[in-house]
């Protein structure tokens, strides 16, 4: 079976969109906010089937952890308020995605942050989901601002409600920021990657998995810069006087396989052990295009763990299902004893 923990609803139907629009109209007004778009089945099955399931059947992927498109998290616009109710509505479209094809999805929410804003709504959406929904995971924005980073490190007191709720529900976190607020920082290409390796550093400085020691946290895309300069952490950790990030770190952290090349994907099986390394296509997502070298798409992560030759089948067992079996226990009522099957 092969399970890919990172993937979005990226074809959401327009209306989503113009509910959206709605939303930023309606801040800080005072008057009545707009009424959430209900949508229909068909309408729903339609925006996936042509790209997201399609795509799925296609590349032998069975199982896609689904949440709503992450650069329109943007939770540097609107306030609380808006994020709440956005929150809500994108969470409540994925959930209606996940139960019309239940054997193709599982249902990761969105959390509504803002700036400034205490996490307490962010708790709650987190607790509807998952005990009212079936949510197996949510995904966290270590920096709500957009990019000036206002907010504390994700080792600081201040996130220690949401982490108290995550333990207490037994869900991980994908360490996902969104779109990205300066016209001089590139969302996909750019402040992803960045925030991937930002978050780590953090996480590497800090003591948060000795209170929490069953936290998890996914860092998508590969880590960002991780891979490449594992020597420069492992070197900052010891100067910090901080225990190797391989016994500090990796029993909590997680990577995916977002990373659209060849050499990438053999690096970071190199550096990072198979077992802290999860599937991952982001497919429908930051790059859709196909590389005229290859002649294949960029996103089609599967060929490249497949054709790596630093790893044997034993790892690709774990990369493609066991780890987010232990990572993300909550599949288990989904998936029941359907180890190595075809969805």
């Amino acid at each position: 079976m092969i399970i890919d923990c990172h993937g979005h609803f990226t074809t959401a139907p327009a209306t989503l969109g113009e509910y959206r629009r709605a939303l930023l109209d309606w801040a800080g007004t005072g008057g009545r906010p707009p009424s959430a778009p209900v949508f229909d089945d068909g309408e729903v099955r339609e925006a996936l089937e042509g790209s997201q399931v399609r795509l799925q059947r296609e590349r032998g992927i069975d199982l896609v952890l689904f949440s709503p498109r992450a650069s329109a998290m943007a939770h540097h616009e609107g306030g609380l308020a808006v994020g709440v109710a956005w929150s809500r509505a994108c969470n409540d479209l994925v959930a209606q995605a996940a139960a019309l094809f239940p054997e193709r999805f599982a249902p990761v929410c969105q959390l509504p942050q803002a700036p400034g804003e205490p996490l307490d709504a962010a708790v709650q959406e987190l607790r509807r989901c998952v005990e009212e929904l079936g949510f197996v995971a949510c995904n966290l924005n270590p920096d709500p601002s957009g990019g000036r980073w206002s907010e504390p490190p994700l080792g600081d007191p201040w996130w220690y409600p949401l982490y108290e709720a995550m333990v207490e529900l037994d869900v991980p976190a994908m360490v996902h920021v969104s779109a990205s607020a300066s016209p001089a920082v590139h969302a996909t290409g750019g402040y992803y990657l960045a925030a991937d390796t930002i978050v780590f550093m953090q996480l590497l400085l800090s003591g948060v998995f000795e209170r929490f020691p069953t936290l998890r946290f996914v860092i998508p895309h590969g880590g960002g810069a991780v891979p490449f300069h594992w020597g420069r952490f492992r070197g900052l950790a010891l100067d910090a006087k901080r225990p190797d990030p391989e016994e500090s770190v990796l029993g909590n952290v997680f990577f995916d396989t977002c990373v659209y090349h060849q050499p990438g994907i053999d690096l970071l099986l190199e550096v990072i052990p198979a077992r802290n390394v999860l599937f991952g296509s982001e497919m429908v997502g930051a790059v859709r295009g196909v590389d005229p070298v290859s002649g294949e798409a960029f996103d089609d992560t599967r060929r490249y763990v497949e054709r790596s030759g630093v790893i044997g089948d034993e790892e690709r067992r774990l990369i493609y299902e066991e780890n987010a079996r232990r990572v993300y226990p909550r599949l288990e009522a989904r998936l029941g004893s359907r180890a190595g099957g075809r969805v």
